[in-house]
């Protein structure tokens, strides 16, 4: 006789993906280290994964000590006992880098925002990345105090 339900799958190809909220930003849960971070940007829709694992790499290629997390469904990057010095953000139409202490950056990087030390970096489909100036940031981020959230 058949069994009444549908066994659990271990493959996890066939787990339930993260639910995308409004603008296409990944749900995911809150946690620490490269794994929450990474699941975030499989999560990511079209072209954004791809640029996300891109932003990830540089992220980690310009900071080789730089630790990870996931809080309010967005991956931030930070050094250890110091803070956040970035994050990143899905929206419809755009990845938004958030640079916590933008300001402080040379050259400022171009998105203005309420925060008065905060500057962004919001990139769309066609956008060329600039690599060099990204990981500059980067680099000149991480050695600034960064944000405790």
């Amino acid at each position: 006789m058949a069994p009444l339900t549908k066994p659990k799958s271990t493959n996890p190809a066939e787990k339930a993906q993260p639910k995308l909220l409004s603008g296409g930003n990944p749900q995911i849960a809150k946690g620490y280290g490269d794994a929450p971070v990474q699941a975030y940007i499989a999560a990511m829709p079209g072209w954004k994964r791809e640029m996300g694992q891109r932003l990830d790499a540089l992220i980690e290629r310009a900071v080789p000590s730089v630790n990870k997390a996931v809080k309010w469904n967005s991956p931030l990057y930070g050094i250890e006992g110091d803070g956040w010095f970035l994050g990143i953000h899905c929206f419809t139409k755009y990845i938004k880098v958030a640079f916590f202490r933008g300001q402080s950056l040379d050259p400022v990087p171009p998105g203005e925002s309420k925060s008065r030390d905060t500057r962004y970096l919001n990139i769309h489909e066609d956008d060329p990345l600039d690599e060099a100036q990204f990981s500059a940031w980067v680099k000149q981020a991480s050695q600034l105090p960064g944000e405790r959230m």
